[in-house]
């Protein structure tokens, strides 16, 4: 049931937010960016494929490690500390900006990139106001030495963004 869930999560946020807005803004607004890719636009489905790929990843373990979903509402029992969040906090989010981002070059939009970032800037809010401090209020000492071991957006850079 709860695959089941975070499928229909899956579907109803993330869709929205790479499939449906994205669309409906490069429709809208066609404006492309000053550099021309040419055929190394079709690049961009490498990065759809992995952002997806990684997005999928994150959700199955949310679900099977977890015991929840990737909704607010149907959070983690369990704090989830495999996978791809053995090397950052945040893959989930990291997938789909991954996603946008592929579908910028795919697309050569600009609206397409200032969406992206957007969308990055909201992301970044939500973990920093909202996410982490609840996550501390839930499981406490664990997610704290989580956090002391695991960046929060890039692999590499630990203990710099630790906060």
């Amino acid at each position: 049931m709860v695959l089941v869930k975070t499928l229909i999560f899956t579907i109803l946020v993330p869709g929205t937010v790479t499939g449906i807005v994205p669309y409906a803004l490069v429709s809208r607004y066609p404006a492309r960016l000053p550099v021309q890719l040419g055929l190394f636009r079709y690049g961009g489905w490498i990065l759809v494929l992995v952002g997806a790929g990684m997005y999928l990843r994150c959700g199955w373990d949310f679900s099977i490690a977890g015991r929840g979903t990737p909704a607010p509402i149907a959070p983690p029992k369990e704090l989830v500390v495999r996978g791809l969040y053995r090397y950052t906090r945040n893959p989930m989010y990291i997938g789909i900006i991954t996603v946008l981002l592929g579908e910028t070059v795919l697309t050569s939009s600009r609206v397409q990139f200032i969406y992206s970032v957007i969308v990055f800037t909201f992301f970044y809010l939500f973990v920093v106001y909202y996410e982490e401090p609840n996550l501390r209020r839930r499981f406490g000492e664990p997610y704290e030495r989580y956090c002391a071991t695991v960046p929060r957006w890039l692999p590499g850079f630990r203990n710099r963004d630790a906060g």
